[in-house]
């Protein structure tokens, strides 16, 4: 890095910064924490203890923000008064050492932008995640295996914990379908960016004369919906069936109808869920799950009304991702529109960069 290109990063991080400013809105935040310490003053406050959770929520995440912002400031309003008098003496001392820590500075402001994008409140959900494999049979299975492992390094990677929710082998390799809980703060901020097709090329280990295959599978992703969020779901809405498990989970699995399978009449969705010997247990999850599908499925809506579009469907033809490991290697988002080469590393769980980077291409 030469002096020019540190003037010109130092430029960009600035410009960033002043629009997180601008959107995070620092001295409003600061004024709504004075309001909350007057609040918590007063002698009734702890009284409603459902209001002072509430608040209490709200302080934690305006101070995060405060904090994380505050961070940013700091280091970018320190790094320019020391850029400028590098400059006024002509010390290369000083320079060199800019110039080291600038991917670090670069880092922080990037973290802020990203906290920033994960302001909803939603974001900060766990995140239900359903993988289903198009059509192909163990081709498509055997990808949508992949996804699963990929998605489970990324949570270990991060720290975040898994819940399975039901799991179905595939007929000679991979799976048939599966759905997990990720949990962990902003899990769902993260994760609603792998909503979408993924679409894989290789070489298919499945077919003998080393031909090269195309296989596909949906990745569906909701935020897990807490108790304050009200959703009603009557009995004449749904659908529901009860089957026997197929798949790990021992004899008494098998033997006894504890899997169930939920319909939604009116959206046509479905959810299962096996993962449990007790049929209760199960269908809790899968209503669960139910839940958090269509409580997505009025965000999106009413997105789509505020934007003025109609909401599109997320069929087989919305493809987010390619994954091309014949006969070049390289995995292109189609929303960030960036290319990486690092494919094994990303199909390890790598993915943090791949899913900041469309968070900051779709940002609105």
């Amino acid at each position: 890095m030469d002096a020019y290109e540190y003037s010109e990063l130092l430029k960009l991080l600035n410009t960033k910064l002043k629009n997180i400013k601008g959107i995070l809105k620092p001295d409003e935040l600061n004024k709504r924490l004075d309001e909350i310490k007057e609040e918590e003053a007063q002698q009734d406050f702890w009284n409603n203890v459902e209001n002072a959770t509430k608040i209490g929520i709200e302080k934690n995440r305006i101070l995060g923000k405060l904090n994380k912002f505050n961070k940013a400031n700091d280091s970018l309003k320190g790094t320019n008064e020391l850029y400028e008098m590098a400059s006024d003496e002509k010390d290369e001392d000083t320079f060199e050492m800019l110039y080291e820590e600038a991917p670090d500075l670069e880092k922080l402001i990037k973290s802020t932008e990203i906290s920033v994008m994960l302001s909803n409140p939603d974001d900060a959900s766990n995140a239900i995640v359903s993988i289903h494999p198009g059509a192909g049979g163990t081709e498509s299975q055997d990808w949508a295996s992949m996804l699963y492992r990929m998605y489970l390094r990324w949570a270990e990677r991060n720290d975040f914990k898994i819940e399975l929710l039901d799991y179905q082998n595939g007929d000679e390799a991979g799976i048939k379908d599966v759905s997990f809980i990720i949990k962990g703060e902003n899990a769902y901020g993260y994760m609603k960016a792998e909503n979408g097709i993924h679409r894989l090329v290789r070489i298919s280990p499945f077919d003998s004369n080393a031909k090269r295959h195309t296989s596909f599978s949906s990745v569906m992703v909701s935020p897990e919906v807490d108790d304050n969020i009200d959703i009603v779901i009557e009995d004449k809405d749904i659908r529901i069936d009860t089957y026997r498990a197929s798949g790990a989970g021992g004899q008494h699995v098998n033997k006894t109808e504890s899997a169930i399978r939920i319909t939604h009449i009116a959206t046509n969705i479905v959810v299962q869920c096996q993962n449990d010997r007790s049929q209760h247990k199960n269908k809790a999850s899968a209503m669960k799950m139910l839940k958090s599908r269509l409580y997505e499925l009025e965000l999106e809506k009413q997105q789509a009304t505020k934007d003025g579009v109609e909401k599109s469907e997320n069929g087989w033809g919305h493809q987010i991702r390619s994954y091309v490991l014949q006969p070049y290697q390289q995995v292109k988002d189609s929303r960030s529109n960036i290319g990486y080469s690092n494919v094994d590393a990303i199909l390890d769980g790598d993915i943090t960069k791949i899913i900041e980077d469309v968070l900051i291409a779709t940002a609105k």
